[in-house]
């Protein structure tokens, strides 16, 4: 093994240039990517690879960007990619972020300048605990940050810029993947994995500093439509069957005390309505089904659909279809082919002197489509906490140790070639 690395960083300078850019994704537009502000962020980082002397750098048509770090080893080493997504979740703005930076983080509760009732409280973000004297960046409480994921994106970017400037650190040939729309389950629907041309790939986009991510959910999204009995109400005792309230009796009779995203944890699964809307005469219902067990999976479908009956019984006149749609499977059958990558990935984050800790995500990410796909791909950590609202906050020295994470990574497997 080389020399351990002494390591300067740009990351949080750059990640404060990337949040203040405004990417988030469009679950109802037809188009890819669903915003085209997202290519804004996309030409920024060209330009910088560029600057760097990446020379292949570019943006497509899509919304990707693609780079190379070419090898420096004349070992036969496999292509390495390194993923991150540009976009941020539509559930909360992200227009007009204006980050700060508590500086040696003393402990206790975080109030955010712009909305003083956003509070992120310690006693509610364990997390904060291992931070006392960090760097926490959040934003002034008006708005999500957008460290999911444009601290992963500023992971890969500053590691690239230190093996860059760094030649004496051998490596093969590293691919770097910026993705849009992953948010809205998109991000890898365009993605040319031929062009890309990697043999193993990680994602930089999990939260706790140390994690290493071999295993999803598998996702399905149920759509139900129901058709009812219009009728004109001053006429219709008797006649009637209201779809929207038929719908809202579906729900109402899904399971209380399990099942859903408020009383599971670990490794349950759930039933999750999303969306509901509709007229009189006919109604939708959207949900996802998610379980790291496609047996429970199916299950689940099985109990909703179950559900929808016993309710439609007491709408005789009334019908319903119900369609499910396959959205990811759980990497896990994909990445046990492969040990190595998930080995490599622990040896990494402990030269980095973190503890590393394997889990599951209740969730998913570029890496459960891209691994299906024929590229493994798990999960690594990007320091990313309480995504996806006003509450948002990642650390600078936990950056920094997802950047020394991905250089170590490119070191081990040319080390292991």
């Amino acid at each position: 093994m080389t020399s351990p690395p002494v390591f300067t960083h740009t990351v949080t300078e750059r990640f404060l240039r990337y949040v203040v850019i405004d990417t988030q994704s469009d679950p109802a537009s037809p188009t890819f990517p669903s915003t085209e502000k997202q290519k804004n962020l996309g030409r920024v980082l060209v330009r910088e690879l560029r600057e760097m002397g990446i020379e292949d750098a570019h943006l497509d048509e899509f919304g990707y960007v693609y780079a190379t770090i070419p090898a420096n080893t004349t070992k036969h080493v496999p292509v390495i990619c390194f993923c991150s997504h540009m976009d941020t979740s539509p559930d909360c703005t992200g227009r007009n972020v204006r980050p700060q930076v508590v500086r040696n983080y003393p402990g206790g509760d975080i109030v955010l300048p712009g909305d003083r009732s956003q509070v992120i409280r310690a006693a509610e973000h364990p997390a904060l605990a291992e931070q006392i004297g960090h760097d926490i960046i959040t934003t002034d409480g008006t708005t999500l940050l957008g460290a999911d994921n444009k601290a992963g994106v500023a992971e890969i970017m500053d590691a690239a810029h230190f093996l860059v400037t760094h030649p004496q650190i051998k490596h093969g040939t590293i691919r770097i993947l910026f993705t849009p729309d992953e948010e809205i389950g998109r991000g890898v629907d365009k993605v040319d994995l031929n062009k890309l041309g990697a043999d193993f790939a990680y994602t930089i986009d999990g939260e706790t500093a140390g994690y290493i991510e071999d295993e999803t959910f598998s996702a399905d999204g149920a759509t139900i439509i129901i058709d009812g009995v219009s009728t004109h109400p001053g006429f219709a005792k008797g006649k009637m069957e209201h779809a929207i309230k038929i719908a809202s009796a579906i729900v109402a009779a899904l399971p209380k005390e399990s099942c859903s995203p408020e009383t599971t944890e670990g490794r349950q699964g759930f039933l999750h309505p999303v969306a509901l809307s509709g007229t009189l005469e006919q109604a939708r219902l959207e949900f996802i089904v998610r379980d790291f067990d496609d047996e429970r999976l199916r299950q689940k479908e099985t109990l909703l659909e179950d559900i929808v009956r016993d309710v439609m019984k007491s709408y005789p006149r009334s019908s319903y279809r119900m369609e499910v749609r396959e959205q990811y499977r759980n990497m896990k059958r994909v990445i046990d082919r492969h040990p190595q990558i998930v080995d490599y990935a622990i040896e990494a984050v402990r030269r980095t002197g973190l503890k590393p800790v394997r889990g599951s995500i209740r969730g998913g990410t570029d890496g459960s489509r891209l691994s299906f796909m024929g590229l493994p791909c798990p999960n690594i950590f990007a320091g990313e906490h309480a995504f996806h609202s006003r509450l948002e906050w990642v650390s600078r020295q936990d950056m920094e140790k997802a950047v020394q994470t991905i250089v170590h990574l490119s070191m081990i497997w040319e080390e292991r070639a």
